[in-house]
C-alpha cells in the first residue's frame, strides 16, 4: 500500500524506537522523541511497538491512503484528528491535520507499518547523518511512502484510559535525578522556571530564563552523556539532551531527566515553560516499572481485540 504526501508540513520524519549498541562508535540512539506515544500508536493499529511511524513536528501533513487501513495519532493533539484511538481510513481518502491543540510532536502509526531504510538495526531517520527512515531526510511534498500489509487490524473504534497518559503541559514539571555535578549548582537548579527556546531540536531542548552559575571553576574532561542528561554550558542556560544527543559532552551535568518524563520534554514547544523536580533513583525506577505494567496491560487488551477481529 502507498501513502502519498500531499503536504509534508514543517518537519515530518519516519521514526522507530531507535538504534542501540553503537554509542561507542558515536552513533546516537535516535528514534522517537516521545517513545511512549509511538509505542501506544503502534499497539492501537496492531503493529509491533517498534514499527516505523511518522513523527510530526508542530504542524501536520496532508496524506492520501491507497487502501483501507487503520491509523492512530498519539502525542500532540491536532484538530480534525482524534487522538489516542484507532481511526479507520478508506482507500483514496485524505487526512488533513488541523491546528495544533497541545504538545509539540505527534506520532502517526499506520496498520502494517511504514517500510523504511534500516541502518545499524534501526529504521529511524537520523537527519544529521543523512541515513535511515525515508532516504535519510524529512518528508517532502509529493513523496510516496510504502506501507506493509497489516497482519492484524482493530475490531472497532476504541480508546485507552487517559489516566495512563503522560501529563503534557505548557508549564511542565519534569522529574530528574541528580547528575555528577549537581553540587556545583545546588538548589538553585530547582528554584528556577525555564522557557523552551526556538533553537531546540532533536539533539537537545535548549532552555532560558533562569541562568545558572557554577560554584566550581575547574574545567571538565569530556565524558559519556545520553538522552535526558541536563548539561549547563558557560552561559548558564541548561540544555536537556534528547533522542539525537551526541555521545560525549564536556559541560557540567547537573541532572538527568527520568525516562518516564522524557516525553514531557519532547512535547514542550518553543515558548512553553517548565521546572525541574528532584527525585531519588529508587523512585525513578518505581515509576518506570509502573509505566511498564500499564503498557503490559494495554498489550494484553489490544491482543484480545485483535484475536476477536
Amino acid at each position: 500500500m502507498e501513502v502519498k504526501v500531499h503536504k509534508a508540513a514543517m518537519r515530518t520524519t519516519v521514526q522507530d524506537l531507535g538504534r542501540r549498541g553503537f554509542l561507542s562508535q558515536g552513533v546516537p540512539i535516535g528514534g522517537a522523541m516521545d517513545p511512549f506515544a509511538l509505542r501506544v500508536a503502534n499497539l492501537m493499529v496492531g503493529n509491533g511497538e517498534n514499527a516505523p511511524g511518522l513523527e510530526i513536528l508542530l504542524s501536520g501533513p496532508e496524506l492520501e491512503f491507497g487502501r483501507d487501513c487503520w491509523i492512530a495519532a498519539c502525542g500532540a493533539r491536532f484538530e480534525n484528528i482524534p487522538a489516542w484511538r484507532p481511526l479507520r481510513v478508506a482507500a483514496g481518502e485524505r487526512i488533513r491535520f488541523g491546528e495544533r491543540i497541545e504538545g509539540c510532536r505527534c506520532y502517526l502509526a499506520i496498520s502494517g507499518g511504514i517500510r523504511a531504510d534500516r541502518v545499524l538495526g534501526g529504521a529511524g531517520t537520523y537527519l544529521r547523518g543523512g541515513f535511515g527512515g525515508f532516504h535519510g531526510r524529512a518528508l517532502r511534498d509529493g513523496d510516496v511512502l510504502v506501507v506493509a500489509d497489516a497482519l492484524r487490524v482493530p475490531t472497532d473504534h476504541w480508546g485507552i484510559d487517559e489516566r495512563m497518559l503522560p501529563k503534557y503541559s505548557k508549564e511542565g514539571l519534569v522529574r530528574v535525578v541528580e547528575g555528577s555535578h549537581a553540587a556545583d549548582f545546588g538548589d538553585n537548579f530547582y528554584a528556577g522556571r525555564y522557557r523552551v527556546t526556538p533553537r531546540s531540536d532533536r539533539m537537545g531542548i535548549r532552555l532560558e530564563g533562569h541562568r545558572l552559575e557554577r560554584s566550581a571553576a575547574a574545567q571538565l574532561l569530556s565524558s559519556a552523556v545520553a538522552p535526558g542528561t541536563v548539561q549547563v554550558p558557560p552561559d548558564g542556560d541548561p540544555i536537556v539532551l534528547m533522542a539525537d544527543a551526541q555521545t560525549l559532552g564536556g559541560y557540567p551535568r547537573a541532572a538527568h531527566v527520568v525516562t518516564v518524563d522524557l516525553p514531557l520534554m519532547a512535547q514542550l514547544a518553543p515558548g512553553d515553560w517548565m521546572r525541574f523536580a528532584k527525585i531519588g533513583l529508587a523512585e525513578a525506577h518505581g515509576i518506570l516499572k509502573t509505566q511498564h505494567r500499564q503498557l503490559g496491560l494495554l498489550r494484553q487488551g489490544v491482543a484480545a481485540k485483535m484475536r476477536s477481529a
